[in-house]
């Protein structure tokens, strides 16, 4: 699922002429997708590339992908390097933004003084889907890494929801498909539906349908016994099959939200001696893919 870039190919791409992206609404235009892809698609060995990226994400035994694009993180400057991470992002899904307040890729810093659950928290943030409340979730979340935290902690962690959930027992299943389920607030959105509340957890087909589950839910929700047990045991499950890996910088995290959720170890303990500029820092971008398509764009 780590998948490096061909010298050649990483050359080429030093030079590449990408224009500002353009937004309609929160989304990537229609006019910058295909410049992109025009750019692209002329470099040696891009094509390859991205089909191993796509088949990475929704192959049979698929579902997410981290492209290894240290060197070029180095070599280009921000803007540069995140219009190339963009590009990237469009040959799988079109890219976007739910959070009209926010650019297109927000900032996931490290706060001493929040939640210390949440995603710019410093402790563990357990396996979830983002927007999991909404009726049109993102299909694909990305993290793309700047900063790993100095002190050697915060891997993040992901499991194959799919996985996890034909583990259960059929009456679990059962009343995890029930309309039970609930988390968060919903407000000032856009492209993602609207509030879905209560929500199953088992949400479409069984092998390509959202798993709508965050961990969180089982403390923050008032939720029925059987329900909130239900709940716990794919908890478990989930952390007896996830997979760990540190982010490096320039590294891109792209999640098939169909098919795994995420999450992050607690970063190293220490995190207030650690200035603000040097802490880990995550860049993230939601994907939206074609109409009428789950998993593939």
């Amino acid at each position: 699922m780590f998948i490096d870039i061909p010298s050649e190919l990483e050359t080429a791409l030093i030079g590449l002429p990408l224009p500002t992206w353009k937004l309609d609404s929160s989304f990537l235009t229609q006019a910058t997708m295909e410049r992109y892809r025009t750019e692209l698609t002329a470099t040696p060995r891009f094509k390859e590339t991205a089909a191993t990226l796509r088949h990475a994400l929704t192959g049979e035994v698929g579902g997410y992908a981290v492209l290894r694009l240290g060197n070029l993180a180095k070599a280009l400057g921000t803007d540069r390097f995140l219009r190339l991470a963009t590009a990237f992002a469009a040959e799988v899904a079109v890219p976007f933004s739910p959070f009209p307040r926010w650019p297109l890729w927000k900032d996931i810093g490290v706060k001493i003084d929040k939640d210390p659950g949440k995603s710019s928290g410093i402790g563990y943030n357990a396996f979830h889907m983002d927007l999991v409340n909404a009726t049109r979730p993102p299909d694909y979340t990305t993290l793309l890494c700047v900063r790993p935290d100095p002190l050697g902690g915060g891997p993040s962690i992901l499991s194959d929801a799919h996985a996890a959930v034909a583990r259960l027992s059929e009456n679990s299943r059962a009343l995890l498909a029930e309309t039970a389920y609930h988390y968060g607030t919903f407000f000032d959105l856009h492209g993602v539906g609207e509030e879905y509340k209560p929500f199953p957890i088992l949400d479409g087909s069984e092998l390509e349908g959202f798993v709508r589950f965050t961990a969180k839910m089982l403390e923050r929700s008032q939720l029925s016994q059987a329900h909130a047990d239900a709940a716990r045991e794919l908890a478990e499950e989930l952390i007896r099959g996830q997979v760990s890996f540190m982010l490096q910088p320039g590294d891109y995290l792209i999640v098939n939200q169909r098919r795994f959720l995420h999450g992050r170890e607690a970063l190293h303990s220490g995190q207030e001696t650690v200035p603000v500029t040097d802490r880990r820092l995550l860049l993230q971008l939601f994907l939206r893919a074609s109409v009428g398509v789950g998993s593939a764009a």
